[in-house]
């Protein structure tokens, strides 16, 4: 199981590298493959007046200081009118947002790049509809290609999240991620922002990697009550280490026996 980890937005050079030194020792420990998350800018906000991050120049440089002083790979989220080449010549991993999932042609020009993408299910999405996303990637070249789940929409400001889709996503043969910090978003849920239960974090991320997903997204900030942007959602940093600890433990229990799914059917 590999991680991808970090606070959702780059709010300042010193938040980034607290984060990321903080998740290297840990991840370091541990032996799990790390992988830094930080937005330079988040499109998808509730309202205007909500925090966007430091812009492209400013985010590049500080991810790129990651990459070269903590020897990290990172990843960020691209958007429609994002120079994709430009990230794509510092980034290790590209995403793209849930909101964005059927725009075909932001979809193939992000996979056109070359990189790894990460693409966030929809939350409008069956599970089984990201087969065709699969397609649109291939049919540029790239196979290397991340399906993230972060909750299906149900009913006003809620979202639930169903095991079954991981397993049905992993039928693509891509490598399967579960978003657990958004998961437990409350999409608007607070009017101008959005609300979380970041309480549910941990019982989401043990069911996901109970179900056998490759990699794990979790953002985390030092104090998320004082964080620019998807506070309520955001696991405090400090309890990172016990998480993961418990969540290794149960992939290690996983991944002692294949998967018996396709047998069943």
């Amino acid at each position: 199981m590999f991680l991808i980890a970090g606070p959702c937005v780059i709010e300042s050079e010193e938040l980034v590298f607290e984060v990321a030194s903080t998740m290297k020792a840990i991840t370091n420990e541990l032996g799990i493959d790390y992988i830094f998350k930080a937005s330079f800018d988040k499109a998808n906000r509730s309202s205007t007046g909500s925090y966007r991050g430091p812009g492209i120049d400013k985010g590049l440089e500080i991810l790129s200081n990651v990459k070269k002083e903590l020897g990290l790979r990172v990843l960020t989220d691209v958007h429609e009118d994002t120079p994709i080449d430009e990230v794509a010549s510092v980034v290790d991993v590209m995403q793209t947002p849930a909101f964005l999932v059927r725009q075909t042609n932001f979809i193939q020009k992000v996979a056109a790049a070359g990189k790894p993408v990460n693409i966030k299910k929809g939350q409008f999405q069956a599970p089984w509809d990201m087969e065709q996303v699969v397609k649109k990637c291939h049919e540029v070249g790239n196979k290397d290609i991340w399906l993230c789940d972060r909750g299906t929409s149900f009913g006003y400001n809620t979202l639930v999240s169903d095991m079954r889709g991981l397993s049905v996503m992993r039928q693509t043969g891509c490598k399967v991620v579960f978003d657990a910090t958004h998961s437990v978003q409350q999409p608007g849920g607070q009017g101008a922002t959005s609300g979380g239960q970041r309480e549910m974090v941990p019982v989401l991320a043990r069911a996901a990697v109970a179900a056998g997903i490759d990699g794990l997204f979790m953002e985390t900030h030092p104090d998320p009550t004082v964080a620019l942007s998807d506070g309520p959602n955001m696991l405090p940093l400090k309890h990172m280490k016990e998480l993961l600890e418990t969540l290794l433990e149960i992939d290690q229990v996983v991944n002692k026996r294949p998967f018996i799914e396709s047998k069943l059917v």
